[in-house]
């Protein structure tokens, strides 16, 4: 967006620079990077600069403006077509403007001008002073609309962000039975507003940072004043601070630039698109990220059991929320780990297998060219190019290839003696487990995973098997979440923290805030519901 100079040597003190000629003087304001320039106070100057920058983009507009009522006084009006509001900008900014009622009979200076149009004439709630251009820049790509006078250094930008936006709707990757139906969209202010209307605090703070040296993404972190870790804090301003990258497009970027484990197929750090979610982890102590452009929160720091968590387990009954947790647990391990049982018993072990069911196994394998694990590759490859087939497809035509393919294929590969029933079975019930889980990042880890326990299991066995599941949990033991242990209640243990965990325990039960996070406000819940007396007959 700005041209960059090469910087002049600042080393030789306010003396030497007394000693520079004009000439020399002059060279030096060269050199100076242009974003860091003042504006000048010639209105054609200041719109040439900008065409300069701009180059001779179509939706830049310039407005010109003669004030007739003082003195014939020549202004200039900035706006990026298509990113605000023209009704707002007619009403609020180029009425007032043109019909506002001046003082009459005062000389006013293009400095007093500008005040006196932002505190009497513009009625827009956000009105910012613009003294350099690379601030003015950073404002005219946000939607505001820059004012300037001739003969003011400095100019004033006006809040009329508008244009055509996506509405909240329902999230389309966390879909609930029980629940609020409203999800983030890409507008980092609507998504910060989503979550003031759950949590009416002022003790809700937030701090923004405009990331990406040509995008100029604004990036901002969303915590409790209270709740938050502060060390955690610290952390994360310094993480959000020494990124230095041309664009942010998607939070993706920043979870991958501030994650503590770059090697790790288990995410650290978990997006939410549901605003519900990212309150509920608030209220617990933890940091929400926004970021521009999309739809998706971040939540720092994170651990195992969250991604097993869904918001509508705090809507039902913890019975019913408790079963489906549990569910989702078993799934999650079905889908790591059954396609690489199945080989390592057809395989190495088959005294596991009751007589006639390994009769009837090998019966269905006569005259498969392949061996068993060979059938697991084949298959799990297959069904994940029908899946990434299916993402990538119309919603129309995605229905009817995962109905079609995967009968036609299935029953195909069947009839040409290609792989026994059994497989196909084993990887189907796989898949249908693999869509269990709530959250899509741990999906994902479990798919590239079981690949590799595939590979064991055709090497050694269970023996296999064993191995990397046991090198797996050392992983995990490994990993930190800003610090936080990433297996945490388990290891270390905090018994208090397990009533969330496996279960979920009665909301009456949970009246401390779990202990994992180091909160200075630990109690959530004043009154001992637990213990409350029944009234009496």
């Amino acid at each position: 967006m700005f041209r960059t100079y090469r910087q002049g040597n600042s080393s030789t003190g306010n003396k030497a620079d007394k000693r520079l000629t004009k000439a020399e003087m002059h060279e030096k304001e060269q050199l100076q990077p242009f974003a860091e320039k003042a504006l000048f106070t010639s209105l054609d100057q200041n719109m040439e600069a900008m065409k300069r920058e701009l180059g001779e983009s179509q939706d830049i507009i310039y407005r010109e403006l003669k004030l007739t009522d003082i003195g014939q006084t020549k202004a200039l009006i900035v706006y990026v077509q298509g990113m605000v509001d023209d009704e707002r900008l007619d009403h609020f900014v180029i009425q007032p403007l043109h019909i506002g009622r001046y003082p009459e009979d005062v000389d006013l200076e293009p400095a007093e001008l500008l005040a006196f149009m932002k505190n009497n004439l513009l009625s827009t709630g956000i009105i910012n002073d613009l003294c350099d251009w690379k601030l003015l820049f950073q404002k005219l790509f946000m939607g505001y609309c820059i004012i300037m006078v001739e003969g003011a250094i400095h100019a004033i930008g006006t809040n009329v962000v508008g244009g055509a936006r996506r509405s909240v709707e329902e999230p389309k990757t966390e879909m609930a039975i029980r629940g609020p139906r409203e999800g983030f969209t890409e507008s980092i202010r609507t998504n910060t507003s989503l979550i003031r209307r759950k949590i009416r605090s002022p003790k809700l703070w937030m701090e923004q940072w405009t990331i990406g040296e040509i995008s100029q993404t604004p990036v901002c972190i969303m915590y409790i004043k209270g709740l938050a870790d502060d060390n955690v804090l610290t952390d994360l301003r310094e993480r959000l601070e020494e990124i230095q990258i041309d664009g942010i497009l998607e939070s993706g970027y920043i979870e991958e630039l501030i994650t503590d484990q770059k090697w790790s197929p288990f995410p650290t750090i978990m997006s939410v698109e549901r605003p519900d979610a990212v309150a509920g982890n608030l209220l617990e102590g933890r940091i929400a990220i926004f970021v521009d452009g999309t739809p998706f929160v971040l939540i720092a720091p994170t651990i195992l059991n969250m991604f097993f968590q869904a918001s509508e387990d705090y809507y039902q009954r913890f019975d019913i929320a408790t079963f489906l947790r549990l569910l989702r647990f078993v799934s999650f391990l079905i889908a790591l780990l059954m396609p690489s049982i199945y080989v390592a018993i057809v395989g190495y072990h088959q005294e596991m297998i009751p007589t006639q069911l390994l009769l009837k196994l090998a019966a269905q394998r006569e005259g498969v060219p392949f061996p068993a694990y060979l059938e697991a590759f084949i298959m799990e490859f297959v069904f994940e190019i029908l899946r990434e087939a299916v993402v990538r497809m119309p919603s129309a035509a995605g229905n009817t290839i995962s109905i079609v393919g995967g009968l036609v294929i299935g029953q195909s590969v069947v009839e040409a003696g290609i792989v026994s029933p059994a497989v196909v079975i084993v990887v189907s019930f796989t898949a249908i487990a693999s869509f269990v889980s709530p959250n899509y990042s741990l999906g994902i880890a479990a798919r590239l995973l079981r690949f590799l326990l595939l590979l064991a299991a055709s090497t050694l066995g269970f023996y296999g098997i064993g191995l990397v599941v046991l090198l797996l949990l050392l992983h995990l033991s490994n990993l930190r979440s800003f610090g936080m242990p990433y297996i945490k209640p388990f290891a270390p243990m905090y018994l208090k923290d397990m009533k969330d965990t496996l279960v979920r325990a009665p909301l009456w039960m949970m009246r401390e805030r779990p202990q994992q996070l180091a909160s200075d406000n630990r109690i959530r819940q004043d009154i001992d519901l637990e213990h409350r007396k029944e009234p009496q007959q």
